[in-house]
């Protein structure tokens, strides 16, 4: 649709009425300064003519106005558009920081929670199925210590401070999202957890990668894994209990899921 060369506030709202959504949201307070109003973003989303699976992006995220709108434009047309939000985590005043919210990232989060919570309250017959879920990924650097990308500079003496390749703050839950980004699985993938002999396992999208960060992993858990027939499946280095199962790890493959990529950490 060919946009006009004026967008009238009658039509798309000013910046009072921005305002007023965020302080209907959180309660007479002025959590952030300058948002959109909805129906600004809304008539952008039609003039783009979204499909039934489109993904919106905004790469100055601010208040998440934008995500506000496409949930709202899901919920009237029982559309499944997808939002990417994207903000920098510049610190707000000290005032907002007294009402919670350390930088704006934090506001824009709980914006989209309570503008989902509103959408589905207001029209609670029409909204039973609406998606308003998010997930929130953080840029960082890598998981892995400097060894695993240049074994070569790596003196014999200092191989016994470096047994294991991931850094140590590191959780499974950081292993599992660099490991998608790695074998092509996109970031809002399903993932489901299972547990087996008191360790976790990572089924992503349905099998196509399944992964276990956990120590002490027996054979019992990569027999599970690979029973599972994954496209790929991923273990840290220093999972596996002993060196039996170590020995015994290529075999279980081969038996149970000869197609399967295997990766170690």
């Amino acid at each position: 649709m060919a946009p006009t060369s004026i967008l009238f506030y009658k039509d798309v709202g000013h910046s009072q009425e921005g305002a007023q959504e965020v302080v209907s949201l959180f309660g007479d307070k002025g959590v952030f300064d300058g948002p959109k109003p909805v129906r600004l973003l809304e008539r952008l989303i039609t003039l783009a003519n979204l499909k039934e699976d489109s993904i919106v992006l905004d790469f100055f995220s601010g208040s998440a106005t934008t995500a506000h709108a496409v949930m709202k434009k899901n919920a009237e047309k029982a559309k499944h558009s997808r939002f990417i939000m994207v903000q920098l985590p510049e610190e707000v005043s000290d005032k907002k920081k007294d009402q919670g919210y350390k930088n704006i990232c934090e506001i824009g989060k709980e914006r989209i929670r309570r503008a989902g919570a509103k959408i589905k309250a207001d029209s609670p017959l029409t909204t039973q199925h609406l998606d308003t879920g998010f997930r929130v990924l953080k840029l960082d650097s890598s998981n892995m210590k400097e060894v695993f990308y240049s074994p070569k500079e790596t003196a014999q003496q200092d191989l016994f401070a470096l047994v294991d390749n991931v850094k140590d703050d590191r959780t499974s839950e950081d292993l599992l999202f660099q490991v998608m980004l790695e074998l092509g699985a996109t970031l809002d993938s399903k993932i489901e957890e299972s547990e087996v002999d008191g360790k976790t396992i990572f089924n992503v999208a349905d099998g196509y990668l399944v992964a276990c960060f956990d120590q002490e992993v027996s054979d019992e858990v990569v027999t599970a894994i690979a029973k599972m027939q994954p496209t790929y499946a991923v273990l840290r280095d220093t999972s596996l209990v002993d060196d039996a199962t170590a020995t015994n790890f290529e075999q279980i493959f081969k038996t149970y899921a000869p197609n399967t990529t295997t990766k170690i950490l």
